[in-house]
């Protein structure tokens, strides 16, 4: 492939979980791929996902000017997928998904891109006491502030091999005599990793997406509670739910916040009170993607934590 006659899409945040799906699909849509990241060496996989040159990684930091500018120089689009779900430093949230967002739409605009796609999630809001929350609405708001057109996608929970929800949970009842259960009727819309990349390409090829917000959910709507039991029946693990009153969790996640990893934090408790659905907004549908059901992916997806062990089948990984 040649570079110079290609078009160049520059991806912050592609070797994440979602990234690295979305980096195939601009790869087979014939883009040359940017691939904005903090470390180059970790991100090196995404390389075999296109021809020869075709995918380049580019050491940068969101929080730097300079460096998103050089990045977003010459692309003729530009996606943002940076996102992080518990703070490693006080003002994280801020400064990656409220500032960063912004600095990243107002160097898009500044380089002449014509499409921007930005990844913000079910309940993004300026108002909520969830830092996640407020910092993504306040992201949201400082990319339509700098780029009008932008295409906002809020994705409510999402699922694939690599998934950080379905993949712990499997584990825990694989390990663990009981399976815990905080706000337990909390509804989730889950979505599957391979429709949400499939709704980033679609944003950037239609039109009438471009201004527009659209919220991402499957086709199936459960409890937190129904959702670890279904984990249970996929595994095939009898484990009782134990609930967990929500003082108890907060103690609980007054601790986590403190271990490596941050399994549980306070702040996602009070996101985990709110149901997670999508609203009033456009959603997979508008975009002409018919949702991926979790009885089509997770099942295999979570079989090596059978009493059997069987693997993950590779014609998941799409």
């Amino acid at each position: 492939m040649s570079g110079s006659a290609s078009p160049i899409a520059t991806i912050f945040g592609g070797s994440g979980f979602l990234g690295r799906y979305v980096v195939k699909r601009l790869a087979g849509a014939g883009y040359v791929v940017r691939v904005a990241v903090r470390r180059t060496e970790p991100a090196a996989f995404l390389r075999t996902m296109g021809d020869v040159g075709q995918i380049q990684l580019i050491a940068v930091s969101i929080t730097d000017d300079v460096a998103v500018a050089r990045a977003v120089a010459g692309a003729s689009v530009v996606i943002n997928l940076v996102g992080i779900l518990a703070e490693n430093k006080p003002g994280d949230f801020e400064k990656l998904q409220a500032e960063g967002a912004g600095r990243v739409a107002n160097a898009a605009a500044a380089a002449g891109v014509t499409h921007l796609v930005q990844m913000s999630a079910i309940g993004a809001d300026i108002n909520s006491p969830s830092k996640y929350a407020s910092s993504k609405g306040r992201g949201e708001a400082a990319v339509l502030a700098a780029f009008p057109f932008a295409t906002i996608l809020r994705p409510s929970l999402v699922f694939g091999p690599e998934d950080q929800f379905f993949n712990r949970f499997g584990a825990m009842a694989a390990m663990s005599p009981v399976m815990p259960v905080m706000a337990g009727e909390t509804k989730f819309q889950p979505v599957y990793v391979g429709d949400v990349a499939d709704a980033v390409m679609h944003a950037l090829a239609d039109p009438a997406a471009q201004g527009r917000i659209y919220e991402l959910g499957g086709p199936d709507i459960l409890s937190f509670r129904a959702l670890l039991a279904l984990i249970l029946q996929m595994v095939g693990r009898k484990r009782p739910l134990v609930p967990i009153p929500m003082a108890v969790a907060k103690i609980q996640a007054a601790v986590m916040e403190h271990i490596p990893g941050k399994p549980l934090t306070r702040d996602q408790l009070i996101m985990l009170a709110r149901d997670n659905v999508v609203g009033a907004f456009p959603g997979l549908a508008d975009l002409g993607i018919t949702a991926t059901p979790i009885s089509q992916v997770v099942p295999a997806q979570l079989a090596r934590f059978r009493p059997d062990g069987k693997r993950v089948s590779a014609r998941y990984r799409r």
